[in-house]
């Protein structure tokens, strides 16, 4: 495992991009979980897009703590933390980006849908190039710990810890399977 867990998840990452699950927490506690689309990584966080007024965007303004999960085939990459939203430019840009993709952005995700003839009206009536509406943002999950395990078949599972060293870069100790 590579001592610092950025460069580790990049590597695996680079063997090949999985979907991840974000977890979040209501005011009150209660979890849930939901693939995103993983925009981006590097020593500030892992960024990924969404609707503010989103469960997932309520969730955030009320609780802003998630966690990521990334899956291979039999090994994982844990990562939790802190959230913060991303700057307005850096949405305005992703945004820029998102060809032939924005009307879609424009649904208010979770709201009610009668069929799936609805949801291709609504898409035609978007316009082709919309400005980026406010409620579509970026959240940064800020690594405050990172978990690698990897499987072994006799379930000695390696798995790895890393936490926020004093003074700054990481501590990484190894876990019990």
């Amino acid at each position: 495992m590579n001592a610092d867990p950025l460069q580790q998840f990049a590597a695996w990452w680079d063997e090949e991009q999985v979907p991840v699950v974000v977890a979040t927490a209501d005011a009150d506690g209660a979890p849930s979980a939901r693939a995103v689309v993983l925009e981006g990584f590097d020593e500030r966080g892992f960024v990924f897009y969404t609707s503010a007024e989103s469960r997932k965007g309520r969730e955030l303004a009320a609780n802003p703590r998630a966690a990521l999960v990334a899956l291979w085939d039999g090994r994982q990459a844990r990562v939790e933390g802190g959230v913060e939203r991303v700057s307005d430019a850096d949405a305005d840009a992703h945004w820029a980006g998102r060809e032939g993709k924005r009307p879609l952005a424009a649904f208010r995700q979770d709201a009610p849908a009668g069929s799936r003839e609805e949801l291709e009206r609504l898409v035609e009536r978007v316009p082709a190039e919309p400005e980026r509406p406010r409620f579509w943002v970026g959240y940064r999950i800020v690594p405050g710990r990172y978990e690698f395990w990897a499987v072994d078949p006799d379930f000695l599972h390696d798995r790895f810890e890393y936490v926020p060293a004093n003074g700054g870069g990481w501590t990484r100790r190894r876990l019990q399977p």
